[in-house]
């Protein structure tokens, strides 16, 4: 596993709005390709990464029929297609490599769930990527494989990803990529991939404890039910992404195929035990993120209560004192204490007396 990042305890960006590049039109032919994804990349650019253990070549294209010429025979071909909206290039791509239909509209179609097809001479392996980009927003990415005896071909919504430091890897020979097979590849990409699930769990875990602070500080707004409805969000989409890539990397773990070596398949068990782990912590968070919400209405309703108890001993040291206003108040010609010379003042005093003594009264009792 390469080494994971620690977040600093980051606000999780908002997700802007965006709009649908296309809509899948319901009924259609199967088969048919139609872009379904957001980030309407109008030119697609395609990086032909070539590797053995002495030689290494990387190139970019304007065009995946360049790509195919430049391939280095009995070397490991890399071939990353940036961009789903270009579909002559994607099928293109299809037409060379003789992909099924069926997966040509797997790739461009963004709502696709995770899920692992295997076919006589390659599998195809369909998962999301997820990950802050450089202005710190959240990408969710729909990220496709096809593994071959001696190539893999990822294909990409748009430019950026997070296989920078498995392609310096590659172009420093350091690691076993460069001495091992495309079996070994689709390993480091999908490991790479759930590092920064890793990654964004960290930065959730960090999240809560902020908005737990903030709760039981007693500090809390109207504005934190935004940020803790916006959490649940992203553990949605986060539970989402890798509970089925979960079950994709345990039958990629239990497959029987001539494309995946003896030697990787340990890797990829240990990779399993990653998403796992993952799985694990997003239920954990999830439910303390539900929490969060029952935790802000408990400390709204404890501070109603607070503000209750302060106008309720209010009325009830008013009460007898009003009612004693209240009878000297009437308008009876005959009241015996009206006489009285210092009757006003000792009224008052009464009144005082009464005040201290509910005073007394509720400190005893701890009411205030």
């Amino acid at each position: 596993m390469s080494k994971r990042v620690k977040l600093k305890k980051p606000r999780l960006p908002k997700l802007p709005k965006l709009k649908r590049a296309h809509k899948k039109i319901l009924n259609d032919i199967p088969g048919t390709l139609t872009y379904t994804g957001y980030k309407d990349q109008k030119h697609v650019t395609v990086e032909l990464i070539d590797y053995s253990p002495e030689n290494h070549k990387y190139e970019v294209f304007q065009d995946v029929s360049n790509a195919f010429n430049k391939q280095i025979p009995g070397d490991i071909s890399w071939i990353n297609v940036n961009g789903l909206s270009d579909i002559e290039q994607i099928e293109k791509l299809g037409q060379h490599y003789n992909l099924h239909p069926l997966i040509l509209e797997d790739i461009v179609d963004t709502n696709q769930r995770p899920k692992i097809d295997e076919y006589p001479d390659y599998l195809f392996i369909v998962f999301k990527m997820l990950y802050y980009n450089e202005e710190g927003v959240f990408m969710n990415e729909h990220i496709s494989l096809v593994v071959g005896e001696n190539y893999l071909i990822t294909f990409q919504e748009a430019d950026g990803d997070v296989f920078d430091s498995l392609r310096q890897r590659i172009a420093n020979a350091k690691g076993r990529v460069r001495n091992a097979g495309s079996d070994y590849l689709m390993f480091a990409i999908m490991d790479a991939v759930v590092d920064h699930y890793f990654t964004l769990i960290e930065a959730m875990s960090d999240r809560i404890e902020d908005l737990e602070d903030v709760l039981f500080s007693n500090t809390a707004d109207q504005d934190i039910t935004q940020d803790i409805q916006e959490l649940k969000r992203e553990v949605l989409r986060l539970r989402k992404a890798v509970f089925p890539f979960r079950e994709v990397v345990n039958r990629l773990e239990k497959i029987d195929s001539n494309l995946i070596d003896e030697k990787t398949i340990s890797y990829i068990r240990d990779l399993y035990d990653h998403v796992t782990q993952v799985t694990d912590s997003i239920d954990i968070y999830r439910e303390m993120t539900w929490g969060l919400m029952d935790m802000y209405m408990t400390t709204i309703s404890n501070k109603m209560n607070e503000v209750m108890k302060v106008l309720t001993i209010m009325a009830s040291i008013f009460i007898p004192l009003t009612f004693m206003a209240g009878i000297y108040g009437m308008n009876f010609e005959y009241i015996p204490e009206l006489q009285m010379q210092y009757g006003y003042f000792y009224l008052w005093g009464a009144m005082i007396l009464v005040f201290l003594g509910l005073l007394y009264y509720f400190k005893r009792k701890k009411w205030l």
